[in-house]
């Protein structure tokens, strides 16, 4: 019997379970998925459950269930190429013939003095569940302090002010205006859309150091009771000690048919993937159909295609709270309520299809 593991059950693994799962898996495969949490989480709304504005119970879906499917629960610890096995914390090494490596990212601190010790983070859900807790009890007036301008810190932001309107929220962002890497258009209206709900945005920041209570805007100090990061991104730190080829962005270098370069039985999927987009669960998901196929015909024996399509990506949608957004559509840029609805329209269907 053949084992297929996956490391980590996001977006990308996700998809290859219901891909494969219930009819198309080899009778002669097995599954093990491994994750830290015993359900796939929807790290797209970890924002809002930082906020408060939605339960934790809203952002898990369960895995899926089948005979050959087993589900364990560890904290992956080293990835032993050679020997083909993955060690895990307290645990008996898993061995395995095909590997999916799909364990996500964490945050890049860009080597500022102090924003790992004394900032907050949304990047899994523990770290989220933990910046709820501390930004539900900060008494009324205390000063919020979001670092980073991107998707992430944009619907932290909104989704706060809705949540808690007695706090001060500041958004520190290094563009010259807010969400520089979409249309002007779009970056106005959120621009507006803070000044218009008491948001303060501070473009061109450069954070040099953050200390309790403290963080450094050109080495000028702004109190802030609570401090969030979302500056950008990094590969899981196992990803990062793999002694495999990566990218500038310590993302791994794959082959057309997304495996490492000479071993054609450990793939990569998500963030720690080096692809030519930003990364995103729907280009997670994309990559894990094309996978899928790979897999099938590698098992089978089949010879694979001399290239695989391009994986299109639909577009990006963003929240302002409940009623706005805004995003960019088959190169379009919409704003609004379309666009909120949108949103929420994508999310009960992914919800529906796979919960």
């Amino acid at each position: 019997m053949k084992k297929l593991v996956l490391l980590g059950g996001g977006y990308g693994n996700m998809r290859v379970l219901h891909r494969l799962l219930p009819n198309q898996l080899p009778e002669d495969v097995s599954i093990t998925l491994i994750d830290r949490v015993p359900y796939h989480c929807l790290k797209t709304e970890y924002y809002a459950l930082a906020a408060g504005t939605i339960s934790d119970q809203e952002v898990r879906v369960p895995f899926p269930e089948h005979p050959r499917l087993e589900v364990k629960y560890g904290e992956v610890t080293n990835i032993d190429l050679e020997n083909q096995l993955v060690h895990l914390d307290q645990e008996d090494p898993i061995p395995y013939d095909d590997l999916i490596i799909g364990l996500g990212c964490e945050d890049k601190y860009h080597n500022i003095p102090g924003a790992k010790e004394f900032t907050h983070s949304i990047q899994n859900i523990e770290n989220a569940r933990e910046t709820y807790q501390t930004l539900n009890n900060l008494p009324a007036n205390s000063v919020v302090s979001i670092v980073g301008g991107g998707l992430s810190g944009v619907e932290l932001a909104s989704e706060l002010r809705e949540s808690r309107s007695d706090l001060v929220i500041k958004l520190f962002d290094r563009g010259k205006i807010i969400l520089s890497a979409f249309p002007e258009r779009v970056s106005r209206y959120v621009q507006n859309w803070f000044q218009t709900n008491g948001v303060e945005v501070i473009n061109q920041a450069n954070i040099t150091k953050v200390e309790e209570k403290t963080l450094y805007n050109h080495d000028e100090p702004v109190h802030s009771d609570v401090v969030v990061w979302t500056a950008g991104i990094q590969p899981n730190r196992i990803v990062q000690e793999m002694d495999v080829e990566k990218d500038a962005q310590g993302r791994v270098v794959l082959t057309k048919y997304h495996n490492i370069p000479d071993n054609e039985h450990v793939y990569v999927v998500g963030d720690c993937a080096s692809l030519p987009y930003a990364p995103s669960a729907q280009l997670a998901e994309g990559q894990a159909d094309q996978i899928v196929q790979v897999l099938l015909k590698r098992w089978s024996g089949q010879e694979l295609p001399e290239t695989l399509p391009t994986i299109k990506l639909k577009g990006v949608l963003g929240s302002l709270g409940k009623k706005q957004g805004f995003g960019l559509m088959a190169d379009r840029a919409i704003t609004g309520r379309i666009a909120r609805i949108l949103k929420s329209g994508i999310l009960w269907m992914y919800k529906y299809h796979n919960g």
